[in-house]
């Protein structure tokens, strides 16, 4: 029993590395390209997911069945979680594609190699190995932890060493009385020949399973819109979709006939579709159905992938329509960037229609069996089967138990941190485009994002470009985290599923309602806005926040500006405009958002930005500050400090400006940890003030 089981946990955590390394390489491969805003030769390194195609020849096929080789490409697999620890980026992306291939190499030797029993707990420890891997991301608020920090990175490297060994030296990997050759281990399976079929429609289900299902919180930003009728929360609500993927699982325990299996299968697609057209609630909804089906279909799919007569060529057919898949997820939002970007801008309809289509025509033909019924058991075996059964049910609800423990925690923590702003008449905005959370090096870094948000004591933050739900990008949910931390109210939006980059806004205080925007982009990429209320402590002031088209976009950035200039415009007398516009002082599109939306520039004499602006109508400007980026991302902070006036109608302004911070109140200076008032850039890597600020405005007596 005892070896039964520790074969079942060893498994599943070898099964959750490989899982992290497949994340992992994508993003690492995208970061390099983010950095230039153009396809730069590293996605080479996405032929790392090709390895198996060695496989197709004998005598690569009969090395890779050797125990040393097999080793070597265990130990190199766990080994390579130490690319976190690289001391670039590029090194790491190499070794991380060293990860991948040999993950790949060891994957398809181990689950066409071996008896019935063996095969049977490898590819269930690869699916609980995802269920793990989600629990885990909840515990670190979206974030995977071995990608978190140097000391998780540690601990789970050390166990991930302790799991190889243990396979490697129990016999997992000694199949010299065994199943050395291909055939003799498929003989025991209910083989068939279609690699291809079989081949793409589980590539398709590995990339839905990570694109939608790579973090729980993100079936919430596929349905999220705005406030108060924002759809569901990731916190708590995150906890239906681990749910729902659970419950898959152990759906895929049952043996469906053809009529059940087609009608499942109608209900999956409409899941699908519901996802992409419903919105909020409903949404959601469909999403968890969809999360129940596709865990549901994994076994069989699985089960019918290792029949295949050709393990090297069914593998390199999973791989390759996962990365074509991937792919195609990066033109249908960086379509500006990429070749051939215009015929696939804003297409994910089509890539989640014809993943569920491949899914759906080798669910419907193969047998309608559960994953055990698929190997010819033995009859001394089936007793064996029984318990490993009960310990995979066991183990995915001990996974699931955990991260719902961890969801409710987190809920619990937040709640208390929200809502304790006090009443003032002063507040604080920012702007920051961070680039995903991405560091100049190449790593997440959200733990300093958060340190530096939280030294600028902003009341209001909006940062451009937050969106990291898509599976090129991370697959975490940066709003969610940064919210978490500080204690803030959030909003996030437009959809993931509307192809933009992503706008997130912090607020100390309760975001009474907003709107998210789709703004016009005939040319470029689309372009998001959010216009909003918040509520501090009885004064409501409107914030617009905005992400213009690139440079390039003249007509995008046009009406761009024509249609938030109107928002600006339509709002309260009171109002904050955050944006990023992609033009210079006094062109065309700043003039047409002062002079038509009615807002003022909060320092019309900085003559030296092209991105980054702030304006405002109806409060009175205090002060205004520029903080450099020091390598946390590529772009520096702005902020701005207001007062609320008592009386609207009969307010002044400040209308003179002084770099002296003795000569205004205390209360409204800006943190002295950035340092003191200095002209030009600062390249020193520390937060400084820079750009001839922190500037104050005072009245002219």
């Amino acid at each position: 029993m005892f070896p039964l089981w520790k074969a079942v946990l060893s498994e599943s955590f070898l099964g959750y590395i490989s899982w992290c390394l497949y994340h992992a390489l994508p993003p690492m491969i995208y970061y390099f390209p983010l950095q230039t805003l153009a396809l730069t030769g590293l996605e080479v390194f996405a032929v790392a997911f090709f390895s198996p195609i060695f496989l197709i020849i004998g005598p690569f096929w009969r090395l890779a069945n050797n125990k040393y080789i097999l080793a070597l490409l265990r130990l190199t697999m766990v080994g390579s979680l130490a690319s976190y620890q690289a001391p670039n980026a590029s090194i790491r992306l190499f070794i991380l594609a060293a990860g991948v291939s040999s993950s790949l190499l060891v994957q398809t030797v181990t689950w066409w190699s071996g008896n019935s029993l063996q095969r049977f707990v490898r590819i269930w420890g690869f699916m609980l190995g995802k269920i793990m891997l989600l629990a885990l991301r909840i515990w670190y608020t979206s974030l995977n932890p071995v990608w978190s920090s140097q000391a998780a990175n540690t601990v789970i490297l050390t166990i991930g060493f302790i799991a190889a060994v243990e396979r490697i030296y129990s016999g997992g990997d000694r199949r010299k009385q065994e199943a050395n050759k291909t055939g003799n281990a498929v003989r025991e399976t209910v083989s068939h020949p279609h690699w291809l079929l079989s081949g793409i429609a589980f590539g398709s289900l590995m990339f839905l399973t990570l694109w939608i299902f790579g973090e729980v919180s993100l079936i919430s930003r596929w349905a999220v819109s705005g406030h108060p009728h924002t759809g569901p929360d990731p916190n708590p609500y995150g906890g239906t979709v681990l749910l729902g993927l659970a419950h898959g699982l152990m759906l895929s325990f049952w043996s469906w006939s053809s009529v059940t299996s087609f009608a499942w299968f109608l209900v999956g697609l409409a899941s699908s579709a519901g996802l992409l057209y419903l919105h909020t609630w409903s949404a959601a909804i469909a999403g968890n159905i969809l999360a129940v089906f596709t865990m549901c279909v994994w076994p069989q799919l699985a089960g019918r992938f290792v029949s295949c007569l050709h393990p090297g060529k069914a593998m390199s057919t999973a791989m390759f329509a996962y990365v074509l898949e991937l792919f195609f997820c990066v033109w249908c939002t960086a379509y500006k960037f990429v070749p051939g970007g215009i015929y696939f801008r804003e297409s994910s309809h089509l890539l989640l229609g014809f993943i569920m289509l491949c899914i759906g025509v080798d669910f419907l033909t193969g047998p309608k069996k559960e994953l055990s019924s698929i190997f010819e058991v033995k009859s001394n075996q089936k007793p064996l089967f029984r318990k490993s059964k009960n310990y995979i049910k066991l183990l995915l609800w001990l996974f699931v138990g955990v991260g719902l423990l961890g969801l409710g925690l987190r809920y619990k923590t937040y709640q208390k941190k929200l809502g304790q702003g006090v009443p003032k008449r002063d507040f604080s905005a920012m702007i920051w485009p961070f680039r995903f959370a991405y560091d100049n090096e190449g790593w997440s870094n959200l733990e300093g994002s958060a340190n530096l948000l939280n030294q600028t004591g902003a009341d209001f933050i909006t940062i451009i470009e937050s969106d990291a739900s898509k599976p090129f990008i991370g697959n975490n949910d940066p709003t969610m985290w940064l919210g978490e931390r500080l204690g803030f109210y959030t909003d996030f939006g437009p959809s993931t599923r509307d192809h933009t980059w992503g706008i997130m806004a912090l607020s100390r205080y309760p975001i009474v309602k907003s709107t998210h925007h789709l703004l016009p982009s005939p040319e470029g990429e689309i372009a998001p806005a959010i216009s909003m209320t918040v509520n501090f402590t009885g004064k409501l002031v409107d914030f617009v926040v905005a992400h213009f088209g690139n440079e390039e976009e003249d007509l995008d950035r046009k009406l761009q500006a024509i249609v938030v200039s109107n928002l600006l415009k339509t709002s309260s007398k009171q109002v904050v405009f955050l944006g990023y516009i992609t033009s210079a002082p006094g062109s065309r599109d700043y003039t047409e958002l002062i002079e038509n939306g009615n807002v003022q520039d909060i320092d019309s004499t900085d003559h030296d930005r092209w991105c980054s602006y702030i304006m405002y109508r109806g409060v009175i400007r205090l002060g205004y500050a520029r903080i450099s980026h020091a390598g946390l991302s590529d772009s520096e902070v702005q902020m701005a400090k207001f007062r609320i006036p008592d009386h609207l109608d009969s307010y002044v302004d400040n209308d003179r400006t002084v770099t002296d911070p003795s000569q205004v109140p205390e209360d409204i200076h800006f943190n002295p940890r950035f340092g003191s008032y200095k002209d030009g850039h600062n390249y020193e890597r520390i937060h400084h003030f820079h750009m001839s600020t922190p500037k104050y405005f005072k009245r002219t007596n």
